[in-house]
């Protein structure tokens, strides 16, 4: 078998065998094949595609590539959730503890954030002490004891696609949805969960910026699930404007703390019910959406959902008086306001230019290993549909110095467009996929 017929069958639109697949992706991993020829491939996938059996053969090639977590003592009930990525997405940290409150065990392995994305571990380790990097040992072993774990990726998990995700990154590769799919769901598949509740972002803020383009996405991790042997749901959700109010790793740290004693922004308070009762759903837990929506405000107010996030900060080192006192989280020195010139109704709230401000001001990375303030960020003042007067403000800048804030002013101003005329809010949801 060579690597170049594999690349003219893929380059005549045929259909490649998991016998070619697992050959090309275990030579590319160890370095038999080189970069250059997986760089055509990967162009000849983006041009003419996969089939869903395609695109399960070489995740699950790529899941093989590397470590991969035996969750099979319990029973087929452990959940993973993965968010495609989006600005003010703290959902994990509010979604996790009321799930796993309701009984259903939660196992996840989180990545950090690059780029205008946020990532969930970034999040808790503004939490003085956390630890995020546990062995295979300690993941398995606080999942069993106390049915909730959010950790760092420390596994070498994929490295297929680690090295693959590289090559599409400098090739004009990363719009290719088979190639996406494969990535996110061959980590998933590694990790270990039987059912996968993916949260698929559509709109501004979102790698996927079209309806059309996420349900594509969508259907495709959905088949992957199936066609593997997982339980596997997509929730399509809109991210034109950012969730919640908050952005930046601290400060979203507060609103989830916020969520899980009862209050909040609507639209995260939103979010997070229905998507706990999606997984809850998923692990047959509720047989239907409005027993799952019952069940996950049970937990919020009943103040097990707290509780049970108390104990993954403390069972993960973490110092959980924060959680009792919000306040104690790393704050900055100055908070710098903006406020909007005319009167109207709000029309668009940018979520990509927020995210790119929020990175600017030192809350997120521009390249892997970038040092980031836990401290700053952004508190969002206005939503699609508000009615605003001259004078109101539409943001809230937490910053160390003033430069930081000049720096992002111009940015975030123009985030926010506003009309003459009533602008109807966008619908929280778009749809699920994979749920029967």
């Amino acid at each position: 078998m060579r690597a170049v017929d594999i690349i003219i069958k893929k380059r005549d639109k045929q259909e490649l065998s998991k016998e070619e697949i697992d050959f090309l992706i275990r030579n590319f991993t160890t370095g038999e094949i080189p970069d250059y020829q997986v760089s055509a491939w990967a162009m000849a996938v983006l041009l003419n595609g996969m089939s869903h059996q395609e695109i399960t053969d070489l995740t699950m090639a790529m899941a093989a590539s590397g470590d991969q977590l035996d969750l099979s003592e319990f029973g087929g009930l452990v959940i993973d959730k993965h968010s495609t990525g989006g600005v003010g997405d703290k959902t994990t940290l509010v979604v996790a503890p009321i799930v796993a409150a309701c009984g259903l065990p939660v196992g996840k392995m989180s990545g950090r954030g690059l780029g205008f994305s946020g990532g969930t571990i970034d999040k808790l380790e503004s939490i003085p002490g956390f630890k995020s990097d546990l062995s295979t040992e300690e993941f398995i072993t606080q999942l069993r004891e106390h049915g909730i774990v959010l950790t760092g990726q420390s596994l070498d998990l994929a490295p297929a696609d680690g090295k693959l995700y590289a090559l599409r990154d400098v090739t004009g590769t990363v719009q290719s949805i088979p190639l996406i799919a494969s990535s996110v769901m061959s980590k998933k598949i590694a990790s270990g969960a039987d059912a996968i509740a993916l949260d698929v972002k559509v709109g501004r803020g979102a790698f996927m910026k079209n309806l059309d383009e996420a349900r594509e996405l969508a259907e495709v991790m959905v088949a992957i699930g199936n066609l593997s042997g997982r339980k596997v749901i997509a929730v399509l959700s809109q991210m034109d404007q950012p969730l919640g109010i908050a952005v930046g790793n601290a400060l979203e740290m507060k609103e989830a703390i916020e969520m899980l004693n009862g209050s909040g922004p609507e639209d995260f308070q939103v979010h997070c019910i229905d998507f706990s009762a999606y997984m809850l759903i998923l692990g047959k837990k509720a047989t239907d959406l409005e027993t799952g929506r019952k069940m996950a405000q049970e937990a919020i107010d009943n103040g097990s959902a707290l509780q049970k996030f108390k104990e993954l900060i403390q069972t993960q080192h973490g110092d959980v008086t924060v959680i009792d006192h919000p306040e104690l989280l790393p704050s900055t020195s100055n908070v710098f306001s903006i406020k909007s010139n005319v009167a109207g109704w709000v029309k668009v709230v940018d979520a990509q230019k927020v995210g790119e401000s929020s990175v600017e001001i030192g809350a997120g990375r521009t390249k892997k290993g970038d040092i980031i303030d836990p401290a700053v960020g952004i508190m969002v003042r206005v939503k699609v549909g508000d009615r605003i007067e001259a004078g109101q403000t539409l943001f809230d800048v937490h910053v160390n110095d003033r430069n930081s804030f000049d720096t992002v002013f111009q940015k975030l101003k123009s985030s926010v467009e506003f009309s003459n005329e009533p602008v109807d809010p966008p619908p929280y949801f778009w749809g699920v996929i994979g749920l029967e």
